[in-house]
């Protein structure tokens, strides 16, 4: 049987305003940033930099390449809330923890939010590298029944049941295309499958994968967008493809979370570059381009 932890709707704002006591810096866009891609809020501006641990109810990062900090300041004049580091189910946080900064966010004014992740590739086409925007996933934590939307509904976020045809928000991943190519790079694009981890994929999951329509496999993202999504939050997903993923038993090429954080580091030019440059060019927010959502 399941079990599920239900985070009191007190909690998120106890956390909200123990970061509004820190900083006065109200945020419109926020980051979380994936495995060794934290180097990106050093580009931030006036930085207000918050340990996790000095946030109330907010989840702890144990992970190599996450360094655990909230960090509030000015990208391309925009506030921007950044997360250097993020916690995953294998961690063993329940989705509801997992994903409370994301509520968090939406407290403090969050109506954007860009997700990366370092990712396994696939595709035959990608190669390691090479940067994903997130047109769609296949959540096979949810689907299995850890959904971060499982249990009471909270209504001040979003409704009972959300239709989510268009969680990656179209228009930002065409702008990333866009200001990708104007500074000589090429993006690929393609659906994201979340598996629950810790364990890399086995050659049998990954041709099952590529069956199914998966583009690239991780361990993280799906659930923070589920429920930015659920909360009116348009996203923009990015996946660094860190590595291909073996379909073969026959193969002698070892991954190691080691490789990820390294080829991550070393993308991390190029992703700033694209992130800076939506930062520039997106248009306002439009409520409207979130859908209208099931009511049952």
């Amino acid at each position: 049987m399941l079990t599920i932890e239900i985070i009191p709707e007190e909690h998120y704002h106890e956390a909200a305003n123990a970061i509004r006591l820190i900083t006065d810096q109200s945020p419109t866009v926020g980051l979380i940033l994936g495995s060794g891609l934290g180097q990106l809020v050093e580009e931030i501006e006036n930085p207000d930099i918050i340990p996790y641990e000095n946030i109330p109810h907010w989840p702890r990062s144990t992970v190599v390449g996450h360094a655990g900090k909230l960090v509030i300041g000015q990208l391309e004049n925009h506030t921007v809330v950044a997360m250097q580091g993020r916690s995953h189910f294998y961690e063993g946080y329940s989705p509801a923890r997992i994903t409370l900064p994301v509520r968090i966010m939406r407290l403090l004014g969050v109506n954007t939010l860009i997700v990366t992740n370092a990712a396994g590739g696939l595709n035959p086409d990608f190669s390691a590298g090479d940067i994903m925007v997130i047109e769609d996933h296949i959540n096979l934590v949810a689907m299995a029944g850890n959904n971060p939307l499982r249990g009471p509904n909270i209504e001040g976020f979003g409704p009972r049941f959300s239709i989510h045809t268009r969680s990656y928000n179209p228009t930002l991943g065409r702008l990333a295309c866009q200001v990708a190519e104007s500074i000589g790079l090429h993006l690929r694009q393609g659906v994201y499958v979340a598996l629950a981890g810790p364990t890399f994929e086995t050659p049998a999951e990954v041709r099952m994968l590529r069956i199914w329509g998966g583009d690239a496999v991780g361990m993280s993202t799906a659930h923070e967008v589920l429920v930015a999504y659920h909360a009116g939050m348009r996203v923009l997903g990015l996946s660094t493809i860190t590595n291909l993923s073996l379909d073969s038993t026959q193969t002698v090429e070892v991954v190691s979370h080691e490789d990820v954080l390294r080829l991550g580091r070393q993308v991390v030019p190029r992703l700033a570059a694209i992130i800076r440059g939506v930062l520039r060019e997106m248009p306002p927010y439009d409520p409207a381009e979130i859908e209208n959502h099931a009511e049952l």
